[in-house]
This record gives structure tokens, sequence and C-alpha cells, in this order.
């Protein structure tokens, strides 16, 4: 959309409106990163646990935030951060924090991550960024799982605002399989996920399978959704995270973080 500036001339105060193109795009962005970073800091400065000994840190663009203020602890080399993918483990390197792997250290003090939908019952979707498994491995390991997002992510019912569908982690040769499966569940649409400009064929996760998308509306019962697609055979893990987070962290769009627990 294109933006404009007002020039008022004196005296009459008649005014002239002169375009710039790009003045509504970048302050937009502007407003959603800052509502990534408050809700980021807000979520690590009111959960870190002061004698942590280990921390999974997730991935996204939220997490960003979450590295960076953990990054800024004076404690920060007395705990080890367990990385979620290949990205949340750069953020730990890049910020100067331990690493650490969940299979050195599969008792977590607290789990920092983002998602890609949020309903009041803090049920999630999350596996847009494609580190499915991992992501709910290291959220299951942890005696607390927080959720930081920006205003965007809050709805009502899952599938509503996020469209792309429920991500869920297969076995790569069972993907006609799940497909037919997930047919007779009844969704809408079911894409197997590719890599797009970058990559010829499929996106692969970091622990090798083969990422499917599906599209089942808006979805009253998370809980049966999840149960049902997780029993098929080929499944490794869906993107519905149910009864796992204990808080989930808001940027709002005015400034200020909402909270909702449960």
């Amino acid at each position: 959309m294109v933006g404009y500036i007002r020039i008022l001339k004196s005296r009459s105060f008649s005014s002239i409106l002169f375009p710039i193109p790009s003045i509504r795009k970048y302050s937009i962005m502007s407003l959603v990163e800052k509502a990534k970073k408050a809700a980021a800091y807000k979520a690590v400065d009111d959960n870190f646990p002061p004698n942590a000994k280990y921390i999974g840190i997730g991935s996204g663009s939220t997490v960003v935030y979450v590295a960076e203020r953990i990054g800024q602890l004076p404690n920060k080399d007395s705990f080890i951060c367990i990385p979620t993918g290949f990205q949340s483990k750069q953020l730990i390197i890049d910020n100067g924090l331990t690493l650490g792997t969940i299979e050195q250290f599969p008792d977590l003090d607290i789990a920092f991550d983002g998602a890609d939908e949020v309903d009041p019952k803090l049920s999630l979707i999350k596996g847009g960024g494609a580190c499915l498994f991992q992501e709910k491995l290291v959220a299951a390991s942890a005696k607390k799982f927080i959720v930081v997002a920006d205003y965007r992510k809050e709805s009502n019912v899952l599938g509503k605002q996020w469209t792309q569908g429920v991500p869920i982690e297969i076995v790569p040769n069972s993907y006609v399989k799940v497909t037919k499966d997930l047919k007779q569940l009844g969704a809408k649409t079911i894409t197997l996920r590719q890599g797009g400009k970058a990559k010829a064929g499929p996106v692969i996760t970091d622990n090798n399978n083969f990422l499917i998308d599906a599209d089942f509306g808006e979805i009253e019962d998370p809980a049966d959704l999840h149960n049902k697609i997780k029993s098929l055979v080929g499944v490794v893990e869906t993107g519905l995270f149910i009864g796992m987070a204990s808080a989930s962290y808001f940027g709002e769009e005015a400034g200020g973080v909402k909270l909702w627990t449960v």
C-alpha cells in the first residue's frame, strides 16, 4: 500500500499529498518486531529460573529475541541451552550461550518457543518453520514450557488464523498412505511441503523426515485430532501441541504484552 506525507501551506492551510510507496510497510514491520521483542523479553524476565541449569531454546522469529535476552543475563555461563534445530543452535552460539544436546540433558528446567497459532486453552499449532518433532521433544522435556508470539498468533479456535494446515512430520516413504488416511479423517487439503526456490523437492526436517500440511479448517477438538493423526502408520509427530504450555506471551500491536495462562 502506498503511504503519503502531507505538506501544509502557510496562511491558507491547504495541503498537498506526496506519495511515499514504502512508508506503511516499514511502519507495520517495525510494530511487529517491537511486539515480538516485548513478548520475548517479558517472558524471559518473568519466568527464567534463578538457579536454572538446562534451558530449551526454540526456533522462529520471536525466539530470536528470547535468545538475545537470555544472552544478556549476568549468569549466562552457569546454564546450558538445548536447541530445537539448526536455527536455535545458531542463536545459542551467536548469543554467547553454552550449547548442549537433548541426549545429554533430557530434563530441562524451562523451555521457550514460538507458535503459529494459540487458542485460549493454550493448545498450539507449531511446525510452520519445519522444526516440528524436535520442538515437541524439547517442550516435553521441560518442567515449564513458555510460548512467545505476537498479536497475529492469538486465536479463539485453532485453524482460524493459521490456514496453511496442521504440520505433520512423517517418514518419507509413507507420504502416499498418510495422505490417503488424512483424507479419510476429513482433511480439506493436504500438501507435501516443498523446499521452494532454495531446494528442488520436499522440505527435509532436522530428523530427515518429510512434512505434510493438512488443512482441517477450524479445529473443535485439537486433542482428538492429534490422537487420530498420531495413530496413523508413518506419522512421527503432529504440530498440535496439547496441554504442554504453561503460559503464552503476546506482544500487542499497540504496545504492551498480553499474557494467557491455564
